[in-house]
């Protein structure tokens, strides 16, 4: 596993927002969906507010692999699955970095959103 150099890492996870592009099957990318990005410790991760069913989160299931761009930095990324015992983790992240999104921020609290929290681990 690769992992985030501390310049990257602190740029993406300070933006208020990412945009990810995951690979078709044929490798080509689909259309950029922006989101919010959090970081726990070394670690960045994203989530689908839709859950599984979401149509971004699903299309990172043909190949696990994408791009993102955030604070200025674009790399390919491989998208990871959370473990349950992360979820706590990357929910109290949210809270505190979006927190001030009372209305928003709840939407990707969910149990539906916990199970569609993915890793970003650079490749």
């Amino acid at each position: 596993m690769t992992h985030w150099n501390d310049a990257d890492l602190e740029k993406i996870g300070t933006a208020g927002e990412l945009d990810l592009r995951s690979e078709r099957a044929d490798g080509t990318l689909r259309a950029p969906v922006t989101m919010w990005v959090v970081r726990v410790g070394d670690r960045l991760y994203v989530r689908s507010v839709k859950g599984t069913d979401g149509p971004w989160y699903r299309g990172t299931r043909s190949r696990h692999e994408g791009l993102v761009e955030a604070g200025g930095v674009r790399r390919q990324v491989a998208f990871r699955d959370a473990d349950p015992g992360e979820y706590a983790d990357v929910d109290a992240a949210y809270r505190t970095k979006y927190g001030r999104y009372t209305g928003i921020v709840e939407h990707v609290l969910t149990e539906g959103a916990r199970t569609a929290t993915l890793g970003l681990e650079p490749r």
